[in-house]
């Protein structure tokens, strides 16, 4: 417990003379081209005093000029004139204007039977009539009246000038001065000295604190010209320059105090008193200069003190910091960085400008406040540096900062300003529509504010705001009718369309949940006709494989029987292989099936005559097709017709369709086969009449175990389409089946080299 009470006391200690260090090296830093000057008089603050003072001297004295000598000096142009004459327009329009001010006047006296009144009226205006035609006939009726208006304004520059009188009276006690004019010879000076020998015995260095002559090297001469300070005269407009150029040679110094300024027995009459603003901000900057540079030296020693503690104690290490490492972490980055820089950059106003340098009397009252200033600051620093490290610890972990950044509320307002305009029209629109609610409510609050302001607020919201906000309610009731749609189409209520009203981005939502419930049904239809395909499937699949498994089972009983004649024996067993056999078959076709329907088998591609290869699966079937009564018709290209094919696939496709054909073609028909090569590609038709009544679904003739005889009496698989299929798409070629009535057409188109 001792231990642990040490260390935080330790760790208090050291922020203090961290703070009290930087606080000191900072005020130096920032404010040391002041205090570190040799005196006061080398400062910029009383640069300014000297620079305030010579302006009001020049204006009062050294170039002063009496009202009656600007107003002799008063010039009018001829742009004057004219500007003058033109204010308001030309001569007819200056009068139709005069006329219609007086004449509501003049009916309204005339009414209430006022002669009197009209009669003033009429010479009122009678005389601004002539006053005005005067001015286009004469140049110097108008010179007298700008020249009257420029005295006028003179006048009032005056009056505002002894305002400042009393001003230059405070900061000329803390002055003496002689100075003259080059020119005239006149001497200006606050001293009762004869010449200047006495007013040089009087300026000198015991007596003065400060002087500057003239000319020197930096200034030259006194001039009264390019002073800032004129007091709001108006060269420009009055035409008569304030101040002349005159150049002065002389003296200006800053006397001692009045005991001190006597020597000689000579008499110092306006000379600085001890209560002057110059000698108390002289006294007081020595003051401070003092308390700088203690302040300062003692800063740096804390400073150093903090660095040797920081070395060579452990328990300085802020340590206990890392235990909220994982509550810091929760606040945003972005968040975190701007309340660091917040308190950051108050700490860095506390450490450069400390307060307590501008307010102290006395020494003492000098450190307390110093203590006070540090005992203030020092948490705001704590802090800095406490988030300071916090927040390095994050950055420097640079498998967290993607995680870091995608957190920030930078990046969600990024994110959430790019997705308001994701759809850049949308964003557009809702923009202009928040500007004009905006300015529609601005509109109010002045109307509010400044009834007389509704005549031009009306139109507006007649224009504009009675029918945006029309707009914006139909919008919502839209926006409402597709939201209230959608939710009956999650309960699986599948209503009628919504309306597309328009080309809005509203309407094209409308469409596209249109589009998604028609999408749904066609799903939906699409999974029932699944389900259907599959528990078809399966029956299809147990009857194909049952009924040849049963025959086999039941003939192999009748093997076990004894004394079994010899010849049923030998049928039992036919009957037993030929059922073996065509329960091959059925798993041979299953199985090939699969592979097709996986993806999973090569083809062999080679280039194949497919003239050829049709030729050869008829010769296999040609026995068969000698015991049918089926007449085929066969017609294939004098030239050979070559593809890049699997021969031995492409023949299992042709062998299907022939062998299709023959089991369920109706007796004595014609069947017709031909092969013809059209814009690159073979085109191969069979075409046969069914002795089965077909469906109405032909797609459905794909699917495996799928048979036009639905009795199921012959011996098809029900899979040699559904192969044949799935080996023409393998090639990139077209499978297509056409039924009229019970003439049944399959259509093969394979690319050609």
């Amino acid at each position: 417990m001792a231990t642990k009470w040490k260390s935080r006391a330790l760790l208090l200690a050291w922020i203090l003379l961290v703070t009290f260090g930087l606080s000191g090296i900072l005020s130096a830093l920032s404010q040391g081209s002041d205090y570190f000057k040799k005196d006061y008089f080398q400062t910029q603050g009383f640069a300014g005093q000297l620079n305030e003072f010579i302006d009001y001297l020049s204006i009062f004295e050294l170039n002063y000029r009496t009202p009656e000598e600007m107003k002799k000096g008063i010039t009018v142009s001829q742009e004057e004139i004219e500007e003058h004459r033109n204010r308001y327009g030309d001569l007819a329009t200056q009068i139709a204007d005069i006329t219609g001010q007086y004449e509501e006047k003049i009916l309204a006296a005339e009414n209430v039977k006022n002669k009197e009144l009209a009669d003033i009226y009429i010479t009122e205006r009678d005389t601004k009539i002539e006053d005005i035609a005067n001015n286009f006939k004469s140049d110097d009726h108008v010179r007298a009246k700008i020249v009257k208006e420029k005295e006028e304004k003179i006048d009032q520059y005056y009056r505002k000038l002894e305002d400042h009188r009393t001003q230059f009276a405070n900061v000329r006690t803390g002055f003496i001065y002689y100075l003259k004019d080059n020119t005239t010879g006149e001497v200006f000076t606050n001293l009762a000295a004869a010449n200047e020998s006495e007013a040089n015995q009087l300026m000198n260095s015991k007596n003065t604190l400060f002087i500057r002559s003239y000319p020197n090297a930096q200034y030259g001469y006194l001039r009264t010209t390019g002073r800032p300070y004129n007091f709001g005269y108006n060269e420009e407009l009055l035409g008569n320059p304030l101040v002349r150029e005159k150049a002065f040679e002389g003296k200006i110094a800053v006397p001692m105090v009045r005991e001190k300024a006597l020597e000689g027995g000579i008499t110092v009459p306006n000379a600085a008193a001890t209560t002057s603003m110059i000698l108390s901000n002289y006294h007081d900057y020595q003051q401070k200069q003092q308390l700088f540079l203690i302040y300062t030296l003692s800063a740096l020693l804390s400073l150093l003190l903090s660095f040797y503690i920081y070395k060579k104690t452990t328990m300085v290490k802020l340590a206990a910091i890392e235990n909220w490492q994982a509550y810091y972490n929760r606040i945003p980055l972005d968040v975190s960085v701007g309340i660091f820089v917040f308190i950051g950059f108050i700490t860095l106003i506390r450490l450069t400008y400390p307060y307590a340098l501008y307010l102290h009397e006395y020494f003492y009252s000098f450190v307390v406040r110093s203590l006070v200033d540090v005992i203030v600051t020092a948490p705001f620093l704590a802090l800095t540096l406490s988030q300071g490290k916090l927040i390095l610890a994050r950055v420097n972990d640079r498998t967290k900062l993607q995680a870091e950044w995608t957190n920030s509320l930078t990046h969600r307002v990024c994110c959430g300003i790019k997705g308001a305009f994701l759809i850049r029209s949308i964003g557009t629109q809702i923009i202009i529509i928040l500007l004009l609610v905006f300015a529609c409510g601005v509109g109010s609050i002045v109307v509010l504010m400044e009834p007389e302001m509704l005549l031009l607020y009306l139109p507006f919201l007649i224009v504009i705001g009675i029918p945006m906000a029309m707009l914006i309610f139909k919008r919502m009731g839209y926006f409402n009718r597709i939201v209230c749609y959608t939710n009956e189409l999650t309960r699986g209520n599948l209503e009628p369309d919504l309306p597309v009203l328009g080309k809005s981005v509203l309407a094209t939502l409308a469409h596209n949940i249109n589009q998604l419930k028609q999408g749904v049904k066609s799903s939906q239809r699409e999974q029932a006709k699944s389900e259907r395909l599959k528990t078809e499937l399966i029956t299809n699949v147990s009857h194909d494989l049952r009924t040849p498994l049963t025959s086999i089972i039941t003939y192999t009983e009748l093997l076990k029987t004894p004394d079994l004649a010899e010849e049923d024996r030998e049928a039992y067993i036919q009957i037993i292989d030929r059922k073996a056999k065509r329960l091959k078959v059925l798993i041979d076709d299953l199985f090939e099936a699969s592979k097709m329907a996986s993806g999973s088998i090569e083809l062999t591609k080679e280039k194949v005559d497919l003239v050829q290869l049709l030729q050869q699966a008829l010769a296999e079937h040609n026995e068969a097709i000698s015991e049918s009564t089926l007449q085929l018709r066969v017609t294939t290209p004098d030239k050979p017709l070559h593809a890049l094919v699997d021969g031995q696939k492409l023949w299992r496709v042709f062998d299907n369709l022939i062998g299709n054909i023959l089991k369920y073609s109706l007796e004595n028909t014609r069947v017709y086969i031909s092969m013809k090569n059209s814009n690159n590609k073979a085109v191969l038709i069979f075409k046969n009449v069914t002795k089965y009544e077909l469906g109405e679904n032909i797609d459905e003739m794909f699917e495996r175990f799928k048979r036009g005889d639905t009795s199921r009496h012959t011996d098809g698989s029900g899979l040699g389409l559904a192969i044949a299929k799935s080996i023409v798409d393998l090639h990139q070629g077209n499978l297509d089946i056409e039924v009229d009535g019970d003439l049944f057409k399959i259509t093969l188109t394979l690319n050609t080299l």
